[in-house]
């Protein structure tokens, strides 16, 4: 028999009612059709979290950040590279974040990999970067003085909160090099849309 179509399976979810600690579906909807259909969603609006769903739940990880800024300020990127604690390359990152100086591009580098990290359920979190200034000031060895670092400073240590273990360590550029070309690739793939936009409107 061929599986029902999946809206069919959604319209049938949302009659599902909710009883104490559990979920009385409709009589005709099996759980596990119930629960593929969810995954399908899932694969539709987050294909990296479907992923990670599949390969298993991550606890633990290794992250790389960088952040980069041609002009200092200028425009600016972000770049992530997430490893489970065997080595394996889970996931990457890039984004543009528009203009913002280096150590601004750092932080956002840093506050995305904690979202990301909490949205996938990671616990247990060690982030490398070869930002000194970012690491000291995490580690408790550099005050953060620059009134523009202070409330990104406060939004990074309102997520390490919610880990139940944190450790960030500063690593040569060389060590970093994956995240670097993907903050890299942020800044570049925006100014290619920047550009493609002003041919277009040249038009």
């Amino acid at each position: 028999m061929d599986a029902p179509p999946l809206i069919s399976v959604l319209k049938r979810l949302a009659e599902a009612r909710c009883g104490p600690q559990r979920l009385d579906l409709p009589p005709d909807l099996r759980p596990e059709t119930a629960l593929e259909a969810i995954r399908e969603v899932v694969r539709v609006l987050d294909p990296d979290i479907a992923l990670s769903i599949e390969q298993g739940s991550l606890e633990a990880a290794r992250v790389h950040i960088d952040g980069a800024s041609r002009g200092n300020p200028g425009p600016a990127g972000i770049g992530i590279a997430i490893f489970d604690p065997e080595g394996g390359l889970r996931e990457r990152i890039h984004e543009s974040i528009g203009e913002a100086t280096n150590n601004v591009a750092e932080y956002r580098a840093l506050l995305a990999a904690l979202d990301r990290a909490l949205a996938l359920g990671i616990q247990e979190l060690e982030v490398r970067s070869d930002s000194e200034l970012l690491v000291r000031q995490l580690q408790g060895k550099y005050q953060v003085k620059h009134p523009g670092l202070k409330p990104l400073f406060a939004a990074a240590r309102e997520r390490i909160a919610r880990l139940r273990r944190f450790r960030i360590q500063h690593v040569p550029r060389e060590q970093n090099a994956e995240a670097d070309a993907l903050a890299n690739q942020g800044i570049d793939e925006a100014a290619q849309a920047a550009l493609a936009r002003a041919r277009e409107d040249w038009r």
